[in-house]
């Protein structure tokens, strides 16, 4: 049995609860911007994260959920254009501290570090936005502590394709066995999984309904000492919150 010896995580739902206040909110306002009458609520956005990356999930709308709208060989640089502009809206808007991480997450983070764990990020959210939401809720420098950044389009066949977990193992130069995933998703589970990583979930609003069969522990949030996690299914091992201690009873089940 190998030792535990890196943790990979995904950013968007997992690090930070960003979907519904953050990114479907600075769409939005790429939207407006560009002036178009489109408007993502709540509900609507929930249905287009089916599909994992900003210019993929515009496409799917406009094959789905707006089919009156004309498209043509110019649209694929319009989407383009649309979602360079909702990262510039989507940073500006996590500059403000508007989205904060999620319970447990900064303090898994420093205990990794203090630990001597390698720590990487597997995501299909785009380098900029990576690193405007570690270094606004991690502080400056932080992004340097992620031995690898596995983002956006650095692979072609995005999540649920194993392939950005494939990528990040293969720069880490470590097998699936020695490492744990963290996601949030049934697209990200499926592609942990599908690059053989034990996973451990931490739903949220959207993805509460998901399928997490094979995930390894299924948690409502990571937890603090104050604030335990409710376990929905597999092993806690009797904790209340992850720390290492957990991870590495998980790694070695």
């Amino acid at each position: 049995m190998s030792s535990l010896q890196a943790l990979i995580f995904d950013v968007d739902g997992t690090l930070a609860d960003t979907e519904r206040d953050g990114h479907r909110v600075a769409f939005n306002q790429a939207f407006e911007h560009a002036g178009l009458d489109w408007n993502w609520s709540v509900e609507l956005y929930g249905k287009l994260l089916a599909v994992t990356g900003g210019k993929e999930r515009m496409a799917y709308y406009l094959e789905k959920f707006n089919t009156s709208f004309p498209t043509d060989d110019k649209t694929p640089q319009m989407i383009k254009e649309l979602h360079q502009s909702k990262t510039d809206f989507y940073t500006k808007l996590l500059s403000t501290g508007a989205i904060p991480l999620r319970p447990g997450v900064k303090r898994l983070i420093h205990e990794a570090r203090k630990q001597g764990l390698r720590i990487a990020i597997s995501t299909t959210t785009t380098p900029a936005n990576v690193t405007a939401l570690l270094e606004h809720a991690l502080g400056e420098g932080s992004t340097d502590w992620f031995e690898v950044i596995a983002a956006g389009d650095i692979v072609p066949a995005k999540k649920p394709a194993a392939d950005i977990y494939v990528w990040a193992l293969e720069q880490l130069k470590l097998k699936p066995e020695d490492c744990l995933a963290f996601e949030d998703s049934l697209n990200g589970v499926k592609s942990s999984l599908g690059a053989n990583l034990k996973t451990i979930i931490t739903i949220n609003g959207y993805t509460k309904s998901d399928d997490f069969t094979g995930a390894s522990l299924v948690l409502d949030q990571m937890g603090e000492p104050d604030n335990a996690f409710t376990t929905i299914s597999g092993d806690n091992f009797g904790a209340s919150y992850i720390n290492l201690d957990l991870l590495k009873k998980i790694h070695a089940a």
